[in-house]
C-alpha cells in the first residue's frame, strides 16, 4: 500500500485553510451574491495562499493580515465584475427550515427585523467605516491586522472606529425614540 508523505509546507497550508477558511466564507457571504460566488472567490483565494510560497517566513499577525487582503481585494475584482452580470439575492429564494423554537418564524421575523435595522443604520455609514466595523466585529481582527488590510495606520483605524462606534450609537437611540434613521 502506498504512503502519501505530506511536506511541511503543505501542513501549514492546510493549517491556514482549517484556521481562516470560516471566517472568510462568512466575510464573502455577506459580500457577495450567492454562497456559489463566494466557493468560488474562498477557492481563488486558498488558490494565492498556495502560490504564497514566502508565507512560511511570515509572523501570524503579518499571514492573517496578508489572506485577509487578498480577501478584500478578491471581493473588490467581483464587485467590478458583477456590474456586468444579473443576479438575484439568496435571501430572495431561500427557504427557511427550522429545528428549534429559536428558528420558528416569528423569531426569525424578529432576528430579521433587527438585522434590517443594524443593515440599514451601517448603509448610511461611509464604505470605510463600514468596512473596519465588519472586520473588528464581524471577523474579530485587532485594529492593527485592520491597518494592514485597508493600507492605513493603526491610529487612523482606532480613531476611525471609535468615531463610528459613536455614531452608530447616536442613530441606535434615535431609531429606539421613533425617529428616522
Amino acid at each position: 500500500m502506498k504512503q502519501l508523505s505530506i511536506t511541511p509546507a503543505q501542513a501549514t497550508d492546510a493549517a491556514l485553510y482549517q484556521r481562516y477558511a470560516s471566517v472568510i466564507f462568512a466575510y464573502l457571504l455577506r459580500q457577495v451574491n450567492s454562497r456559489e460566488d463566494a466557493e468560488d472567490l474562498l477557492v481563488d483565494i486558498f488558490m494565492a495562499v498556495l502560490e504564497k510560497s514566502s508565507l512560511a517566513s511570515m509572523d501570524e499577525q503579518r499571514v492573517a493580515a496578508w489572506i485577509w487582503t487578498v480577501a478584500r481585494n478578491k471581493v473588490v475584482d467581483y464587485r467590478r465584475r458583477s456590474k456586468y452580470r444579473v443576479s438575484i439575492e439568496l435571501a430572495k429564494v431561500e427557504d427557511v427550515l427550522y429545528e428549534s423554537e429559536e428558528q420558528a418564524p416569528e423569531h426569525m421575523a424578529l432576528k430579521h427585523e433587527e438585522r434590517q435595522t443594524l443593515h440599514t443604520i451601517l448603509q448610511e455609514l461611509p464604505e470605510l467605516q463600514r468596512e473596519i466595523v465588519h472586520l473588528r466585529f464581524g471577523h474579530d481582527l485587532t485594529c492593527g491586522q485592520i491597518a494592514t488590510v485597508i493600507d492605513k495606520s493603526e491610529a487612523a483605524v482606532r480613531m476611525t472606529l471609535h468615531r463610528t462606534l459613536k455614531l452608530l450609537r447616536t442613530l441606535y437611540t434615535r431609531n429606539e425614540k421613533g425617529g428616522t434613521l
